[in-house]
């Protein structure tokens, strides 16, 4: 025996002594297998001894490792020690014929990799012991724990405790932290201790891995060994407190390291910023900014980051731009990050033209945009339903250069696809493959969905079919898509087939599959199916029932859905919000106020978890209906159930009671708002002043200064909130009703200024204003300012215009105008009369009255109109076919002048009977003219259309102001605020 070993002992000696045979060589070719995970930097590749003179095939035959035992393999490890690659060569290679490494020859090569400071392969080597451990190793790593410590204290301290460093990172890189920790403090009972970078290791990825409490134990326990905790390990126990939310204790570390005379660094005061912003208290993050920067603290840009990114997160989208400001008045330049951050909060708002402002503003600073910025504007487009210009912005992109991947390029192909345009889609998938991109599952299923929306299933199929070809394999997404599609076109047999296709290619149909199939074939018109298919399911649960009631909204079966509901609910049932969201919307569609209330006090009822959304739109559909004790009723009861109101909740109520006139509960509800610190924004603030503009002005009188509309606008503006056209058409219309033309024309100019456009309405409320002095000149100089810059004159302007004249011929009193008005008011109630004559009719009359009162102004002159037609008939009679009128128009003339032709006397009586009519009409108008709304429009075609008509017949029980004419600013107003709640 003996014999033998000094035999294996000398030939391992001798061949690497004279640098010759085979273990150099074998050690260098099985280096190279070993995998990357394992290579070594700086310290580890300075140790290797390449002889690149010698190269030998010779290999360890078989016969040979059956003659080695572990005595052998020592000392030639021991042989190797200043050859650290050729030993771990050796030990690897031995271990691949077969030989079973003990306890001494791993403790023999770990000897060697401490020694040498390779620290990667000292990993690599314990790593396997510790994984192999349950495949029948052969010992215990207590064992080898044992012969370490006793081998290894002949090293010295540094080899020893590198070694079990090694072993504890090991443990704790496979997620085995109780070994580690049992390990951590055995080391301390033989005398000595890890160092403190392990500590720092184990507990950092305690903390990653969600064992906080562990990680504080461990730092508890490391003062209690009166072990000192560096700087690092400082910043890693605030990081623990910060992911538990104990703030204050993290706070408390400073005051240790204080104490224990270790200063902050860098990232000490970065991880704690970056907890405070976790925790939703990045004001005060940026408070403690300020505050270091203020002590001459190196703050960075990555600081910067972590408070704006955590503003972002909170919608505080304000302040984090104020805070990315202020890096460039420190001398800071924002990165790619900070200005990403910002932009991606704003299109999570929707807010789309900030976002480009922002994405603009950073290119022209010389800094590059990537993919995920480009990802979030496209996507921010998609979500505000522009498309199209999604599309554009993605070809702008594109030619600036900007990279997209393969997220960018989803997104527009989904844009595409819902655009209708799905050729269009597939060359963009093609363009993909051109660019080396590999379309996945997610590209090929968008586009089985725009095939799908465009109404061709078996193009989808066809590409599904080519989707397998090509090795991509379908997921449950890609089939529910393609149950989806099939459904929704009415397709149920091949639902049906797809749902067996399904199950034999081992893809059970999920919940969500079968509640897509319910609502698309109820959207396909197959109700019936769907019924059928509902009931066929064996274990149905809320999502199905939620999805029947879905079906039956889309398919404006409300009645239906609601009986399902109600049938629920007497069992104790209770839907999910989306579902009780979704029938609550199509009932407030189809005007069942009743039913949808009954379904908000069911939900009450039953304690159902009511979401802001439901209050906010049942308090909309209210308000709009002008049940304001109702919305009121709903307001409290979303207070008390803990949900605080937002701006728009309040401006939708605001809305509802200045629409009532109710301005006292409009100022009492306003104070309360701005006293639960939730601030006004441009609408609430417009919607306040044209409220104020409504009342009556002896109530405007009564009301303190601090109700008044100028009050309002003065705040709006110390809030820095820039008025939009709408707001100033509020403002404007106020001076107008006030008799304040000159300050109506200040606001107009100053809205022009301000880069802003006056549309329609606005140009009405001015008008309004000049035709309420009599200022006719004035009111037609704007009319055709509106002309020239392309903005057709509606009804509005029309009813403008008519009060206008009114107003000019009492205060002349004469009857110059009544003949053109009379003529111009006959002609257009038989041009309403015509079919589609509305959009004709607002679109001619104004220009055609003008034309009328400046032609005939010769013939009529100062005469009474009847003098006018006694005297001149026949003249008239001439006048009237030389006009150029539309059909309609000289139909009415052409009856008007047979008229006069017929006869003096029956054209004479026709005109007193016209005038009397328009005597009774003027008197109405007149007495009306205080309430007339120059902003007011036609509730539909047929309100105006029998406002017109009624004149004709002079019905005197209708009154123009008497027709249901809602007003519309609110009326705008309230639309914007429910679409932008998709209520």
């Amino acid at each position: 025996m003996g014999v033998r070993v000094v035999r294996l002992a000398s030939y391992g000696c001798c061949s690497f002594l004279k640098k010759t045979l085979f273990i150099r060589s074998n050690s260098i070719s099985a280096l190279a297998q070993l995998s990357p995970y394992y290579s070594d930097s700086n310290s580890d590749d300075s140790v290797f001894l390449h002889d690149n003179n010698h190269t030998n095939n010779t290999d360890l035959g078989d016969h040979f490792v059956e003659e080695l035992d572990t005595f052998g393999v020592t000392q030639t490890l021991n042989k190797l020690k200043k050859e650290p690659a050729n030993a771990l060569s050796f030990f690897r290679q031995l271990k691949e014929r077969g030989f079973k490494h003990d306890v001494w020859t791993y403790m023999a090569i770990i000897r060697i990799l401490c020694y040498w400071g390779m620290d990667r392969r000292l990993d690599s080597i314990l790593s396997e012991v510790v994984v192999q451990k349950e495949l029948n190793l052969g010992f215990e790593i207590s064992d080898l724990f044992e012969a370490l410590v006793e081998g290894l204290n002949a090293e010295g301290p540094n080899s020893l405790v590198r070694a079990f460093d090694a072993l504890i990172k090991v443990y704790v890189t496979l997620g085995r932290f109780d070994e580690a920790v049992d390990t951590l403090f055995k080391t301390k009972r033989r005398g000595f201790v890890p160092r403190m970078l392990t500590f720092n290791f184990l507990m950092n990825r305690m903390i990653e891995c969600g064992k906080i409490d562990m990680a504080v134990a461990i730092y508890q326990q490391l003062k209690r060994l009166g072990l000192s905790p560096n700087v690092y390990t400082y910043g890693i126990v605030i990081k623990a407190f910060c992911r538990k939310g104990s703030l204050e204790e993290a706070a408390d570390v400073f005051r240790e390291m204080e104490e224990a005379g270790v200063a902050p660094n860098d990232f000490t005061y970065t991880t704690y910023i970056t907890g405070l912003c976790l925790n939703g208290r990045s004001d005060v993050g940026y408070k403690v900014l300020r505050a270091l920067r203020a002590e001459n603290v190196t703050v960075d840009v990555f600081t910067y980051f972590v408070v704006i990114r955590g503003l972002v997160k909170e919608m505080k989208l304000k302040e984090a731009w104020l805070v990315l400001n202020d890096m460039e008045e420190v001398g800071l330049l924002p990165d790619a990050d900070c200005y990403g951050a910002l932009i991606q909060g704003y299109c999570g708002k929707g807010d789309i033209n900030k976002s480009l402002a922002l994405h603009n503003e950073m290119i022209s600073k010389g800094i590059k945009t990537n993919c995920m910025i480009a990802s979030s504007i496209l996507q921010c487009f998609c979500q505000t339903g522009k498309a199209s210009e999604a599309v554009e912005q993605f070809n702008s992109f594109k030619e600036t250069g900007i990279f997209l991947d393969e997220v960018s390029f989803n997104i527009v192909i989904d844009a595409l696809c819902k655009l209708g345009k799905v050729e269009e889609a597939v060359c963009l998938l093609d363009e993909m493959k051109i660019k080396k991109m590999v379309p996945d599952v997610v590209h090929y299923t968008t586009l089985i969905n725009g095939y799908f929306l465009q109404g061709k299933p078996s193009d989808a199929w066809d590409l599904f079919e080519e989707m397998k070809e090509i090795g991509l394999k379908p997921d449950i997404v890609t089939y529910n898509v393609l149950a989806s599609g099939f459904a929704r076109n009415g397709l149920a047999q091949e639902v049906l087939g797809l749902l067996d296709y399904m199950k034999a290619q081992g893809l059970e149909p999920s919940t969500v599959t079968h509640n897509m199939v319910i609502e698309g074939l109820c959207m396909g018109g197959k109700v019936k199916e769907a019924e059928r298919f509902f009931r066929s399911l064996v274990d149905k649960g809320l999502d199905q029932y939620a999805a029947m009631v879905n079906g039956y909204c889309e398919s404006n079966n409300t009645n239906d859905a609601y009986e399902l509901f109600v049938k629920l609910s007497k069992q104790g049932v209770v839907m999910k919000m989306t579902c009780c969201l979704k029938l609550l919307s199509s009932l407030c569609m189809e005007g069942k106020l009743g039913r949808a209330l009954s379904l908000f006090e069911t939900m009450l009822l039953l304690d159902g978890v009511l979401c802001k959304k439901m209050h906010k739109k049942l308090i909309a559909v209210f308000c709009n209906a002008g049940a304001m004790r109702k919305a009121q009723w709903v307001f409290d009861a979303m207070a008390c159930r803990g949900l605080t109101p937002d701006v728009i909740t309040y401006t939708i109520m605001l809305n509802g009671y200045c629409r009532q006139k109710d301005w006292q509960q409009a100022c009492d509800l306003f104070n309360d708002m701005k006293e639960k610190g939730i601030e006004p924004d441009v609408i609430t603030y417009t919607v306040l002043i044209d409220g104020h503009s409504k009342i009556k002005s002896k109530m405007a009188r009564s009301l303190s200064n601090t109700d008044d509309a100028m009050t309002l606008w003065s705040e709006m503006k110390e809030m820095e909130l820039n008025p939009d056209v709408i707001c100033y058409t509020a403002l404007i219309d106020r001076y107008c009703k006030s008799d304040n033309i000159e300050e109506a024309c200040c606001r107009f100019r100053e809205m022009i200024d301000a880069g802003l456009e006056p549309d329609n309405v606005t140009y009405t409320a001015l008008i309004y204003g000049y035709c309420s002095r009599g200022d006719i000149d004035s009111a037609e100089t704007l009319v055709n300012e509106m002309s020239n810059k392309g903005i057709e004159p509606d009804t509005r302007t029309m009813l403008a215009i008519q009060h206008g004249i009114l107003k000019a011929k009492k205060d002349s009193e004469t009857d110059a105008h009544v003949e053109p008005f009379l003529v111009y008011f006959n002609c257009a109630g038989g041009y309403m009369g015509d079919e589609g004559g509305l959009q004709q009719f607002q679109m001619a009359p104004i220009s055609l009255f003008c034309d009328l009162e400046k032609k005939w102004g010769e013939y009529l002159g100062a005469e009474s109109a009847l003098s006018v037609v006694e005297a001149k008939g026949d003249s008239l009679v001439g006048h009237i076919g030389s006009l150029s009128l539309p059909a309609a128009l000289r139909r009415e003339s052409g009856h008007l002048s047979r008229k006069i032709i017929m006869g003096k006397a029956r054209i004479t009586d026709k005109v007193k009977e016209l005038q009397s009519r328009v005597t009774a009409l003027e008197a109405r108008l007149e007495g009306e003219s205080s309430s007339v709304n120059p902003l007011c429009s036609f509730a539909s075609p047929g309100d105006s259309s029998r406002f017109l008509s009624s004149a004709e017949n002079n019905a005197p029980d209708v009154n123009p102001t008497a027709v249901n004419l809602p007003e519309p600013v609110p009326e705008n107003f309230l639309r914007l605020l429910m679409s932008e709640q998709g209520v």
